[in-house]
């Protein structure tokens, strides 16, 4: 008789597409194919069918957790014998440059703000707290834009303790992807939403801040919940050169463009360069500084060549 071999125990249980698609129950579908095209992102193919299949059974997960704690608020208002302001349930969304956590995020703004409880989402991106460039040239870092020391990790954790302390209106400063840079003294007014959404790079990241000194304090500790989105480096690699492509091809021809010098190379010049620029930015961002954060997440979303969901990974706990 031969004895089974022993299987390491996993923090997560793993949904294959159909049986993801299964605990959709009966989640009504709320968006129209022309609000998901609007919604999605370059060189990605999603469809209502990957909407119903995936982020309507995720978006029914995520009103679960807010009802609950919006349940547990109460009753410590109830055993506190007093009242204060709800503070906005936090999802942070993370994964490399090109793998569509952007598209993610908006789908997730979309359909939860559609679920009568909560109906005030705001999405917040990290790149408003980056560094400015003229600060990033400063400090060397300008090649080193999205590593974690290339962010304002102070002013982000202060906007998320803001938020979670209850203030009525906290600021987020805007970024330019046309321009490259933080746009001087513009802000995003963020007032007390439901839910807050916050996407980027590195929200899960729990490394030291300039200096090697370890902060007291993480993003990822004013989260009610974390999604990272994966999918294999080579296929991410193509995204990303796809969307430069794109990119060449279209807003690096405007005159306001960072990038705008890009424009004048060939087709095979434009390729060579955002494989270089995978190879010596995106590549090691994401290998040293995205991925080691996976585990952290509660919930992550595999997704195949196709940029389409295959599997999806939740934590037990």
């Amino acid at each position: 008789m031969s004895v089974p071999k022993h299987q390491p125990a996993s923090m997560f249980v793993d949904f294959e597409r159909e049986a993801w698609r299964a605990l959709r129950a009966a989640t009504p579908l709320t968006l129209s194919a022309s609000e998901v095209e609007g919604l999605r992102g370059l060189g990605e193919h999603l469809d209502l069918e990957e909407v119903a299949d995936v982020y309507l059974p995720l978006s029914r997960l995520l009103n679960l957790h807010v009802a609950a704690t919006q349940s547990l608020w109460t009753a410590q208002q109830a055993f506190l014998g007093g009242f204060s302001q709800k503070v906005p349930f936090v999802i942070g969304i993370a994964g490399s440059v090109a793998v569509g956590k952007s598209t993610t995020a908006r789908i997730l703004q979309a359909l939860l703000s559609r679920w009568p409880d909560h109906p005030h989402v705001e999405l917040v991106t990290t790149d408003g707290f980056l560094y400015p460039n003229r600060v990033l040239d400063e400090r060397g870092l300008m090649q080193r834009k999205g590593f974690p020391e290339s962010y304002d990790r102070r002013a982000l954790v202060r906007f998320l303790a803001e938020l979670k302390s209850g203030r009525a209106e906290v600021s987020a400063p805007v970024y330019s992807h046309l321009v490259y840079d933080i746009v001087p003294g513009e802000f995003v007014p963020v007032r007390r939403p439901d839910i807050l959404i916050l996407e980027g790079l590195n929200v899960l990241q729990t490394g030291p801040l300039e200096g090697g000194k370890m902060p007291h304090t993480f993003l990822s500790d004013f989260f009610d919940f974390s999604i990272y989105v994966d999918a294999h480096e080579q296929d991410i690699r193509t995204w990303y050169v796809d969307r430069f492509l794109h990119l060449w091809k279209t807003a690096f021809r405007d005159e306001r463009s960072f990038f705008r010098r890009f424009a004048e190379l060939t087709e095979e010049q434009a390729i060579a360069r955002a494989l270089s620029v995978w190879a010596e930015i995106n590549g090691p961002n994401l290998a040293q500084n995205i991925a080691p954060t996976r585990s952290r997440a509660r919930l992550i979303l595999m997704k195949g060549s196709d940029h389409k969901v295959r599997r999806v990974r939740m934590r037990k706990t």
